[in-house]
């Protein structure tokens, strides 16, 4: 990879970060190369000028310093000169070892137990949460973000592998069980609260309300009937005669809370409940019927639709922000916000189980965890991670190669002066 395409993968941050490192060792060099112009000016003259014999020990001492310190930064990212020194190019040669223990490091000192409850103990968890979700838009948002997770879950979900989960759970918690019991038990509780009589006065309505608008729906089903002696005349009186008692018949059912026909048809019905529940040949014809609709595509058809309409129905919801489902899930999570902040006990609660399912977490997972530092340092390029680390911390590292220089300048006049006067004393 060139230079160029090396520099346009890099961030704003990190070019900032590699100039003001430029800069630094551009400091870095010039204090070298100062020491050792003052040496090699204070060497020439330090016998005309005896003084100059400690300035050239402090520009000696500095060289040694700066040249010590430069070995030694860089040593870390590559061969100083290009030589292959043994124990040089140490983040390029011991990456995968360095990833290696960074990610134990994280692991014992991090991903404990001890470290994740203690943090957890100094401060409220659920009070936090509870203080953020009690504001509306806030838990508006958390709505929201939940809304996209859930359309992003229904996209993903296979059609057909949710159409086969829905009818295996129908045949195991629908099919498996004898339907004529449970069927006559509702039914019997139903019709013991009277409400068979809704149904009947929606259908008698519904069947008057057909045929007034269809006069001629009867058509001639009694004239076809009678002999063919009987005049013609006769056969339409008879037709509509009985399409008038018909509809009669519905309206008295209609305005006769007590009329006969009500009183048979709920009598029929009890008769049903009780040998759904008790006859077995009832039982057995039910669940023919069940068989039949077992064996044909016809649940599967079901299943299919039935999946169909709440994926739309619910889709649409989400992603309506006035939709029923979304003001409901805000309201939720306000009143949820609400409890958590005013019921200390709840959120005693619920901060206890976060730090068990944190403490449980970190015990199971800390090593998998911790394994991905590893590997994702094991992943990267040499030469890339050997550049990546030098941006962070090799500013930082140059103010060695200064104070280097600093102390070794120090240093050498310190030495000098020492032998100078111990000379002078024994002399």
């Amino acid at each position: 990879m060139t230079t160029n395409m090396r520099d346009s993968l890099l961030s704003e941050a990190d070019l900032d970060r590699r100039g003001a490192l430029r800069r630094m060792k551009v400091l870095a060099t010039a204090l070298l190369v100062g020491a050792a112009v003052v040496f090699a000016v204070a060497f020439a003259l330090q016998d005309r000028y005896p003084w100059l014999g400690f300035v050239r020990a402090a520009a000696e001492g500095a060289m040694v310093g700066a040249l010590a310190d430069w070995f030694a930064v860089t040593a870390l990212f590559r061969h100083p000169l290009g030589l292959r020194i043994p124990h040089t190019a140490i983040i390029p040669n011991r990456k995968d070892e360095i990833g290696v223990s960074l990610g134990e490091f994280v692991e014992q000192n991090f991903l404990s137990d001890e470290v994740v409850r203690s943090k957890l103990a100094t401060f409220s968890v659920a009070d936090r949460v509870g203080s953020w979700l009690a504001d509306p838009a806030h838990a508006e948002r958390a709505s929201a973000e939940a809304a996209v997770i859930a359309q992003g879950a229904l996209r993903i979900l296979s059609d057909s592998d949710v159409e086969g989960l829905i009818e295996r759970l129908a045949r195991t918690h629908l099919f498996e069980k004898e339907w004529a019991p449970t069927i006559g038990r509702v039914g019997a509780e139903l019709v013991a609260a009277d409400q068979q009589r809704a149904v009947v006065d929606a259908l008698v309505e519904a069947a008057e309300t057909w045929l007034v608008a269809h006069p001629d729906a009867l058509g001639e089903v009694v004239s076809t009937r009678l002999p063919r002696w009987v005049p013609g005349f006769a056969k339409g009186f008879a037709d509509d005669r009985a399409y008038k008692e018909l509809v009669g018949l519905l309206r008295a059912v209609r305005d006769d809370p007590e009329h006969p026909l009500r009183v048979a048809i709920d009598g029929y019905l009890v008769d049903l409940t009780e040998r759904l529940q008790h006859d077995p040949a009832m039982g057995e014809r039910v669940e023919e019927i069940k068989a039949v609709f077992l064996a044909s595509p016809r649940l599967r058809s079901f299943a299919g639709q039935l999946w169909s309409a709440i994926k739309a129905t619910v889709s649409e919801a989400l992603a309506d922000p006035a939709s029923e489902l979304r003001r409901a899930a805000a309201s939720a999570l306000v009143d949820v916000g609400v409890r958590l902040s005013g019921d200390r006990t709840l959120a005693s609660k619920i901060d206890a189980w976060i730090a068990d399912a944190a403490g449980y977490a970190v015990q199971k997972y800390r090593h998998d965890l911790a394994s991905v530092i590893s590997e994702t340092v094991q992943r990267w390029d040499a030469r890339e991670t050997t550049e990546k680390i030098e941006l962070q911390v090799g500013r930082d590292l140059q103010f060695i190669r200064i104070n280097g220089t600093v102390v070794g300048a120090i240093a050498g006049v310190g030495i000098f002066a020492i032998a100078t006067g111990l000379h002078a004393l024994l002399a």
